[in-house]
Order: structure tokens, then C-alpha cells, then sequence
């Protein structure tokens, strides 16, 4: 029986099936393996989030089996336990307003730099792009309460990347709403493993800061399908 306020129904809904559906690209990306990781999305407009439950297989996820919590990670709708990472999500949601989307995975690239606590610099114009800096690493903290949260916040607090690799765990990646966080997810991974592979070669060349700068202006503003600009000067 829902517990929620009564005005979120709809927007929980929706973001049932939004975190439900983008869970598939997890595993389709290979980020994940077995019942790891995850994705929550904050539902707009309410104190609360859904998220995956905990150790529940990917083909068997549906809307249905997503757990809706509040700011303060307790569970106010679902029948299963949510994921051991929900304190987590729920730190940054309170801590970060504006962030809609968080993503937690074990990709191997990433997860290589995250043991060796070393960050991916920022070495193409991809990652200029998308993470406007190198790919930060966050604190070593355990799982189970919000330390992994303070980890984000404090790393990604002032820092363009939507990214970070927690020292000998993994990647969490933030986003405007929970397809952003999981598109930096995929191409943080991606980042990682172009990198690692570019250092068997030799050391990769930097990007001058002010490129970099530009770059991700661009990427960030210009680049992509925007709504059309009337001659009266309001969108379409």
C-alpha cells in the first residue's frame, strides 16, 4: 500500500519504470555483474527517491519491484529491502539539490583506477566534454551507512565531473535526472579503459586547460538537438 503523499503518485509512477527500464543499460554497457549496482532517480518535486532492491537479479527487476524512499533513506513504499547503497544515495539527494539521478557500478576499467586510488586525467576531448576535468577519486569508505555519501559530496563539491571513483569500490556517477547519471556512468567506463590502454603505448599527451574549458562549454551548451528559437525570441 503506498505511503507516499498522494500528489507524487503520478511522478512515482513514471520514475518506477524510468529507473526500472534504465537498469538494462547497466548490463547492456557491461558495467555491472550479477546484482550489483544500481540506479535511483529523485522524484521531481517530492522528498523522495526510487531505487533498486537489494541483491534482486537485473532480468527480474520490473516497476513494480523498485523501492520509493525519503530524503533520509527510509523506505515509504515496497515490498523488498532497498539496495545496501541507499544511505548513499539518499546523502547526496539531501546534500546536492541538484541532482535527479544517481548511479552506483563495478565496470572494470573504473574500477581498476579506483584500486590503484588514481585518478583518470583528463586526456581526450571525450572526457574534456563530459567531465570538464580529470575523473576524480573519492575517499575509501564502507558500505552500509551514508560515509560513502559524505565521500561523493565532499569530492564532487565544486568539481565539473559528474564522476567519481571511490578508493577501492567503484563509481558513482550524478545527473540531472537518472538517465544522465547513467550516461556518465557509461562514459566513465569508456574513459577509463581508453586511458588505461593509451598508458601501455606511453604517457598520453594533456589537453591544455582553457581547451578543456571550451570543450565542455561546448558540449555543454551548444552541442545536440535544442528547441528552436522564434523571430519574437521564445523557444518553439
Amino acid at each position: 500500500m503506498s505511503t507516499h503523499p498522494t500528489a507524487a503518485a503520478d511522478a512515482v509512477t513514471a520514475l518506477r519504470r524510468q529507473v526500472s527500464d534504465l537498469h538494462r543499460e547497466l548490463v547492456r554497457y557491461r558495467l555491472v555483474v550479477w546484482t550489483a549496482g544500481n540506479v535511483s532517480g529523485r522524484v521531481p518535486g517530492h522528498d523522495l527517491f526510487v531505487i533498486k532492491p537489494s541483491g534482486v537479479d537485473y532480468d527480474r527487476l520490473s516497476p513494480e519491484s523498485m523501492i520509493v524512499c525519503d530524503l533520509d533513506g527510509e523506505v515509504v513504499e515496497g515490498g523488498l529491502s532497498p539496495s545496501s547503497d541507499t544511505a548513499a544515495h539518499a546523502y547526496v539527494y539531501r546534500h546536492m539539490p541538484q541532482v535527479g539521478g544517481v548511479v552506483h557500478t563495478h565496470s572494470t576499467y573504473a574500477c581498476a583506477w579506483a584500486a590503484r586510488g588514481e585518478p583518470v586525467p583528463c586526456v581526450l576531448t571525450a572526457m574534456a566534454d563530459e567531465f570538464g576535468a580529470q575523473i576524480p577519486v573519492g575517499p575509501f569508505a564502507l558500505i552500509g551507512d551514508d560515509s560513502i555519501g559524505k565521500g561523493i559530496v565532499e569530492t564532487l563539491d565544486g568539481h565539473r565531473s559528474p564522476a567519481v571513483l571511490m578508493q577501492n569500490h567503484g563509481v558513482f556517477t550524478i545527473g540531472a535526472d537518472p538517465r544522465a547519471a547513467v550516461k556518465a556512468a557509461v562514459m566513465c567506463e569508456d574513459a577509463a579503459r581508453s586511458v588505461h590502454i593509451s598508458r601501455q603505448l606511453g604517457e598520453p599527451l594533456p589537453i591544455e586547460p582553457s581547451a578543456v574549458d571550451r570543450l565542455h562549454d561546448r558540449y555543454q551548451n551548444v552541442y545536440g538537438q535544442h528547441a528552436p528559437v522564434t523571430p519574437g525570441g521564445a523557444t518553439a
